[in-house]
């Protein structure tokens, strides 16, 4: 059952009575069940690639979910195996073919570039060999929070428990390799399996909330959290947790206003998350514009008393 066939529900303010005629239709408990796992692992592994600033990357990954999905549909399997084959797949080829050293970066840019360009027009092939109606693409660039099925939270729990019991094993390492790469080298630590395992990992977590999001509006759940986070604070625990807290939020409440309007869901989502943005960006710019007038007056006090000691010396040098 759609939301679009279920009568126009009226917001209450009574949220207990509110969340219980929600929670009463199978599809929403659905979608805030996969909404909670996306947002918790896209919160996780987006703070690690915003921190290693590979946007970029994850960007392509979730363009290349257009043709794996596009293929599965083609081919007559599970979208779930394109999102999923297509990400990780794209992630070894990003993995394979960029180099490591001084240029690195700018190496991995050109490469994901050219990968993303054509994953592009693998999935425009796809989708002209299918034939299929207006829909299909659509479903696919913006996804579906109120269609998914038991079976695909099943599928995004297990991947979700995967991706974070693995970053909890390489978390410490990887967080040294970003912060540091030439030290953590030095020291031993792999930094270029890891750099492959975490853009694995990125395409596990891309693929998923390709699902639910489309495969154009995964960067809601997966760069603003950990972007607003990263605004507040600069203690990893801290933001990690936060970036969990507001991508959960973002996306619940986004599930809540797209239950009682007749809107886009992924506007809601993106909306509010964008709005989280700015304003974590405000409360950054005011503590850091309190903090320079606090360090001002400080620095005037400071210079007040030295002239009140020096005024006490008369005019010559001698006391």
């Amino acid at each position: 059952m759609l939301l679009a066939d279920a009568p126009s529900p009226a917001f209450s303010w009574n949220l207990f009575t509110d969340l219980q005629e929600m929670w009463a239709y199978p599809f929403m408990v659905n979608a805030c069940r996969a909404g909670a796992i996306v947002a918790l692992v896209c919160a996780v592994v987006g703070w690690f690639m915003v921190l290693r600033r590979q946007t970029f990357a994850g960007h392509t990954l979730s363009v290349a979910a257009f043709p794996g999905a596009s293929l599965a549909i083609l081919l007559g399997l599970s979208t779930s195996l394109g999102y999923f084959g297509f990400c990780v797949a794209t992630a070894l080829v990003i993995a394979a073919l960029g180099r490591k050293g001084r240029d690195a970066g700018a190496e991995e840019s050109a490469v994901t570039g050219t990968v993303q360009a054509f994953a592009l027009a693998c999935g425009y092939l796809f989708i002209s060999l299918y034939k299929g109606l207006l829909e299909g693409p659509t479903a696919l660039l913006f996804g579906s929070f109120l269609g998914i099925t038991t079976g695909q939270v099943t599928v995004l729990a297990v991947v979700g428990v995967i991706v974070l019991a693995v970053l909890a094993v390489i978390g410490r390492p990887l967080l040294f390799a970003t912060v540091d790469p030439e030290v953590a080298a030095g020291r031993g630590v792999p930094v270029r399996l890891l750099s492959a395992l975490f853009l694995v990992l990125l395409g596990a977590a891309t693929a998923g909330a390709s699902q639910i999001t489309g495969t154009l509006l995964v960067f809601a759940l997966m760069v603003i959290p950990a972007a607003t986070a990263q605004q507040l604070t600069a203690r990893p625990g801290l933001s990690l947790a936060l970036a969990a807290l507001v991508g959960l939020a973002c996306c619940w409440l986004g599930l809540i206003a797209a239950y009682y309007q007749p809107y886009p869901l992924g506007f809601f989502v993106t909306g509010i998350a964008f709005a989280g943005y700015l304003l974590a960006h405000l409360v950054r710019i005011l503590g850091e514009a309190r903090g320079r007038a606090g360090g001002s007056r400080a620095g005037g006090s400071r210079a007040r008393r030295s002239r009140r000691r020096g005024s006490s010396f008369p005019i010559g040098g001698t006391a």
